[in-house]
């Protein structure tokens, strides 16, 4: 994904042996910054979208369904017309094959949810769809939030075909709900308005909502300790 020109000649124009110093002091924001994003999709963040490859949130899921006897396997499909299909192999019900739509996905520092809705079929087991959508949530949030250990299940309402999974307070627990820098929440500060599924990935419409002069210093520092 092509970054902007304002973006890129404000990276170029770093000077690093100027922060050294001041990277040291902020080892911890640092040390949490990185286990979150890295130089591209923070870059990505504050341009405004980021892109997410279907084989990148696999690979997400696939680390949670580790030690699971529920889920043999889980796998999700962005398509071309916007639509995002889940594969299942389940314990309880076997097979399972949905195709759906992202209805909602947002985060901000008030509310943390994502909204999908069944299009094909009824969805089965509401139980097990609670915990599968868990999953699919944290894994599609992953490279903007970073890797959350996630219990047995997130808040869950289902009416009729559409499943709302709410992760805020989970998100709060999580080391970037955790930490601060120059005064802002970093989880607050970070923006989600929106889900898209395309043919192979998933963009999302993001932002951080930080000072200009903030925004800077966080990637100075980050890019001082790579």
């Amino acid at each position: 994904m092509d970054m902007p020109a304002g973006i890129v000649e404000a990276v170029n124009s770093i000077d690093l042996g100027t922060i050294s110093e001041q990277a040291e002091d902020y080892a911890p924001v640092i040390a949490v910054v990185r286990n979150t994003w890295n130089k591209e999709s923070l870059l990505e963040i504050l341009s405004g979208h980021i892109s997410v490859p279907d084989d990148v949130i696999n690979a997400a899921i696939a680390e949670k369904l580790t030690g699971s006897d529920k889920v043999k396997s889980l796998t999700i499909a962005s398509q071309a017309d916007g639509r995002l299909k889940i594969e299942a192999s389940t314990a309880k019900v076997g097979r399972l094959e949905l195709m759906g739509t992202v209805d909602a996905f947002v985060h901000d520092k008030e509310q943390s949810y994502v909204s999908y809705t069944v299009r094909q079929h009824e969805l089965p087991d509401h139980e097990m769809m609670s915990w599968i959508f868990s999953r699919i949530s944290l894994s599609l949030a992953q490279r903007m939030v970073g890797k959350i250990d996630l219990g047995e299940n997130l808040p869950t309402s289902i009416d009729h075909n559409t499943i709302k999974i709410d992760f805020s307070e989970m998100l709060k627990q999580s080391p970037l709900g955790q930490t601060s820098f120059m005064g802002y929440n970093l989880l607050d500060a970070l923006i989600i308005e929106k889900a898209e599924p395309h043919d192979g990935y998933v963009e999302f419409t993001t932002g951080l909502a930080i000072p200009k002069p903030v925004e800077k210093m966080l990637l100075n520092l980050l890019l001082a300790a790579i």
